[in-house]
């Protein structure tokens, strides 16, 4: 249900924001609609309505759709035109898409249609924010979008429940005919009038929706990847000097430049790290996991900036086919293909793999005597009659694994479609789903990491940690027991996999290190 600390979001013609969308997606933010998008949609309107009575074919007026763009659909039949459009559209199929997703999507498609450049009716567009309100989530299935004309099938299924048909879940999750949800409601469906159809349905609305949330996903995992490798360094006995940040500055990424920064906090006054400082120590030079870490997570960073960017630009675009013009002019145009937002998601993709990668050598270094720097074998308790924490690296690999195969990018494999009229699409929709999949991975893959930081942390006693990891570790030892004889690994897992996806190991070293990024 709604958060009741969650401001509405006001949807005007302009853009709306990462945080809007993350917002009303994740914390049930409502939406109200900005006047200056009421006044823009009703002179939209009107330029569809003097089109409409003109004899003249208008693409997605007064004709059919794709390859049937050439046949002239009379007035008495349009209102099934866009009807029968919707219908045969919602053709998705597969596993349902989780409820975030779908609210994302149903929000930036809102911003579209307030725009003014689709021609929807006003009251349309107060029916699609009505059903946000309500809480109402289209069932939207997993596979059906190639990412051109838009994602056309999830937003199908959702222009289906504005019709007061297809399939819902309620505000309570319960999941009944749209009809009676809207009912129930006091929403009354839309019957569509002209254009309205093709405006609900064309966009990369589902595309762009996942990619909001995964940047905000992103940018606490990699935050959390310094934090884990900070814990790494002192559990394997790493130094610091790596991270200067004169070091850094001459090789000027900015990405490298901050999560040094972060490392450098992190370490701030560990007593681990400051007992092997000395002449006494032999060691030239950490491994790459180590000693790389803020070259790899600091070029993730800047992929995750430029993502970013891209994702702000198509925040403010009005993507629909064909589009009315500022000057009232009505065009067709290929806006709708997914691009720019599928290659952005799948460099992201490639930045989950490789993060986790590195955090996976961590772990396995940690668990090798000949590597460990004097830590037991798997951080077992009875190395031999305990395997410790020999299998949680296992699925760590096994993560990994997978991700690397999740880099494969998607927007590299077109396939034609609608009689070779959408003869080039961008799979924008399968980057994003995979991209999904990535993170959770990624999260998972971290939290391993740190769970077996922390036991190596503790294993380094007397000598303390940090304040800020110890912290953390601190934090890991409300849920996790510290070392001993072998247990049911898995249920601790789960808990530090819920401590990092929710923020709480992040919040632990924010506590202490203020200006951690």
């Amino acid at each position: 249900m709604r958060s009741a600390t969650s401001a509405p979001v006001v949807v005007g013609t302009g853009a709306v924001t990462l945080a809007d969308v993350v917002a009303v997606a994740r914390r049930d933010a409502a939406v109200a609609i900005g006047d200056d998008a009421r006044a823009a949609v009703a002179a939209s309107r009107r330029t569809i309505d003097a089109l409409a009575g003109d004899p003249t074919p208008h693409y997605g007026i007064s004709t059919g759709f794709g390859a049937l763009a050439t046949t002239y659909i009379a007035a008495d039949r349009r209102t099934q035109l866009q009807q029968s459009l919707v219908r045969s559209h919602a053709a998705g199929s597969g596993p349902e898409v989780e409820r975030e997703v779908i609210r994302a999507l149903m929000l930036l498609r809102l911003s579209t249609l307030l725009t003014g450049r689709t021609g929807v009716r006003l009251e349309t567009a107060e029916t699609y924010a009505a059903i946000l309100n309500a809480g109402i989530t289209p069932v939207v299935r997993e596979y059906g979008s190639l990412g051109c004309s838009g994602d056309l099938a999830p937003l199908a299924h959702c222009a289906l429940t504005l019709m007061g048909e297809g399939t819902v879940h309620d505000a309570a999750g319960e999941l009944l005919p749209a009809a009676d949800a809207l009912a129930a409601a006091g929403i009354a469906p839309v019957l569509l009038a002209e254009k309205e159809g093709l405006a609900l349905i064309n966009g990369t609305d589902g595309m762009l929706g996942m990619l909001a949330l995964a940047i905000d996903d992103l940018r606490l995992l990699l935050t959390t990847a310094d934090i884990t490798a900070a814990m790494s360094v002192e559990a394997l006995l790493g130094t610091d000097a790596a991270f200067a940040d004169d070091l850094a500055a001459l090789r000027p990424q900015h990405g490298q430049r901050a999560a040094a920064a972060n490392l450098r906090a992190l370490l701030e006054g560990s007593a681990i790290v400051a007992s092997h400082r000395g002449p006494e120590c032999t060691r030239v030079q950490d491994a790459y996991s180590l000693r790389c870490a803020p070259q790899v997570h600091g070029a993730a960073r800047d992929t995750l900036d430029h993502a970013s960017v891209v994702a702000e630009r198509e925040l403010a675009a009005a993507v629909d086919n064909p589009v009315v013009t500022v000057d009232g002019r009505v065009e067709s145009n290929g806006n709708f293909h997914g691009a720019p937002v599928g290659y952005v998601l799948d460099f992201l993709a490639i930045v989950v793999a490789d993060v986790a990668s590195m955090s996976e050598r961590r772990t396995d270094r940690m668990l090798d005597p000949a590597r460990s720097n004097g830590l037991p074998a798997f951080l077992a308790h009875d190395a031999g009659v305990d395997s410790g924490l020999m299998i949680a690296q296992y699925t760590a690999a096994g993560i990994v694994s997978e991700l690397k195969r999740l880099a494969v990018p998607a927007s590299v494999d077109s396939i034609p479609s609608s009689a070779m009229q959408e003869d080039h699409v961008s799979m924008g929709w399968a980057a994003a789903r995979k991209l999904r999949t990535g993170i959770d991975g990624l999260t998972r893959v971290l939290a391993i990491e740190a769970m077996t930081a922390a036991r190596a942390l503790d294993l380094r006693a007397p000598l303390r940690p940090a304040a800020a990891t110890g912290a953390v570790l601190a934090r890991i030892r409300e849920s996790v027991a510290g070392p001993g004889s072998d247990r049911h690994l898995s249920p601790e897992i789960e808990h530090v996999v819920d401590a990092v996806r929710t923020g709480a190991l992040r919040a632990a070293a924010g506590a202490v290190v203020t200006d951690v990024q």
